[in-house]
């Protein structure tokens, strides 16, 4: 836990593969704004065990509002990272009355179309500590690396490597529909951060357009678009990212 006791709380939820220490140049910028910030290693990564029976979006998403009512029932702002915004979603529309808003980063909310050759890759990937963390996660960074990413990375290699952590890795692509299905729940606020060189996405523009069409028909829908980053703004151009979360947020939370 991170910031004044009496700040609005936000819960921030990394990816398919990270740590909680993904947040590490976001949390301090946030903090400035006097919000309180918890970070938690979702199922199966990071400090957590591995050994659950289901590591889904919609697990995590159980996990989020279990962890805002253990920190004395929010309301809060959950910000997920990629799989992570499912997870978001999902808690927001599970417990409306737990959370206020939530920022969806590098999110995915058209369905996502991998190539033969993708499919391919994304097999040895998603079974190797050391190509997942020492290959395709580094990556993803377009804005620039961070100073402390090979360091960063080999602790995630190490991590990864323990018994039963890339099976969570692979758990955590699961349905993501059924997370996206209860879109048309949402009624809290929306913000959608997308990085425009995010090579995860055929054109991360026009994906973060779709996430403000199809979440937007149903709730205030916000879109903060990061020239040159990649999937992890907040670690790329953290600045920048909190300077557009804070601003989204000074709306929400102090309203």
């Amino acid at each position: 836990m991170h910031g004044p006791a009496d700040g609005p709380l936000v819960v921030a939820v990394h990816g398919m593969g990270d740590t909680r220490g993904t947040w590490r140049f976001l949390v301090p910028l946030l903090v400035e704004q006097g919000l309180r910030v918890a970070t938690l290693d979702v199922r199966g990564h990071g400090a957590s065990s591995t050994g659950w029976p289901s590591y889904t979006p919609r697990a995590v998403g159980d996990d989020v509002i279990a962890l805002i009512r253990h920190l004395g029932g929010g309301p809060a702002v959950v910000i997920g990272n990629s799989s992570g915004t499912a997870s978001a979603i999902w808690a927001a529309a599970e417990a409306p009355d737990l959370v206020s808003a939530i920022v969806l980063e590098a999110t995915f909310i058209a369905p996502m179309q991998m190539s033969p050759l993708l499919r391919l890759v994304s097999w040895p990937v998603l079974r190797s500590a050391t190509l997942f963390a020492k290959v395709f996660h580094p990556s993803l960074y377009k804005a620039g690396k961070p100073a402390d990413l090979a360091e960063y990375t080999t602790a995630l290699r190490r991590t990864l490597a323990e018994p039963g952590r890339m099976a969570a890795v692979r758990g955590v692509m699961g349905d993501k529909e059924e997370c996206h299905d209860r879109i048309p729940e949402l009624r809290c606020p929306v913000l959608v951060v997308m990085g425009t060189a995010d090579s995860d996405y055929p054109d991360a523009r026009a994906e973060a357009r779709t996430a403000e069409r199809v979440i937007g028909a149903h709730t205030r829908t916000d879109v903060l678009l990061l020239d040159g980053a990649g999937h992890y703004p907040h670690a790329e151009v953290p600045a920048a990212t909190a300077e557009g979360v804070a601003a989204f947020l000074s709306g929400v939370t102090r309203a």
